[in-house]
């Protein structure tokens, strides 16, 4: 009877833990990410969030118009682009930051697609066959990711509205997931893993 009481209490805390683990909070490291609803101000500009907040979690990301963003604060500056990789539409706000070849890129958790900050650029490393020693150097795929303009204005961050006049790859994904959330994510991620047989084709 004894056992069966240990086994009980056991397994009551077990599921409190995982309760507590599901529910705890979001932003408690330089990688989380939290989602908000952002508000249109009357100059036009998107309000995403609070400076400080988004220096302490060093990434948000937010609703604008249906479309999710994703903004970075990376080495004292804030970079604000479409949340949905160019590619196959991977988080890029899961993703790392690194550096290449001087640049500051977000690689992408599903197949480690390069994409910079600043422009939006996709890179890859390749070489020139007609050199006689060849190396392999980064190069541009040009820009492929949709930047958005961040303004900093009274201690809060503001995004401009996209101009949708011009096409950007990462479009693509970002009206296909448009007011869906991270539910969509992770179908996206396990049906791509089924297709593939669990495993992913990683392109460089």
């Amino acid at each position: 009877m004894l056992d069966l009481i240990i086994l009980s209490l056991h397994f009551f805390i077990c599921f409190l833990i995982s309760i507590a683990i599901w529910r705890g909070p979001k932003d408690v490291d330089s990688h989380s990410s939290s989602t908000g609803t952002a508000e249109m101000e009357p100059d036009g500009l998107i309000l995403i969030g609070k400076e400080d907040d988004i220096k302490r979690s060093q990434r948000i990301t937010a609703k604008v118009n249906g479309r999710e963003i994703v903004v970075f604060y990376h080495e004292g500056k804030f970079h604000a682009m479409d949340s949905r990789c160019y590619h196959e539409g991977g988080p890029l706000c899961l993703g790392e930051i690194e550096d290449i070849n001087g640049q500051a890129c977000i690689i992408c958790p599903w197949h480690k697609y390069k994409i910079t900050l600043e422009t939006g650029e996709g890179l890859y490393e390749g070489i020139n066959p007609l050199e006689p020693s060849p190396t392999p150097q980064w190069q541009s795929k040009g820009v492929k990711q949709r930047i958005h303009e961040v303004t900093i204005d009274n201690g809060n961050i503001y995004v401009s509205p996209p101009d949708l006049s011009v096409s950007f790859d990462s479009d693509y994904f970002a009206d296909k997931y448009k007011n869906s959330g991270d539910l969509a994510m992770e179908k996206q991620s396990n049906s791509s893993s089924r297709a593939s047989g669990g495993q992913k084709v990683e392109s460089w």
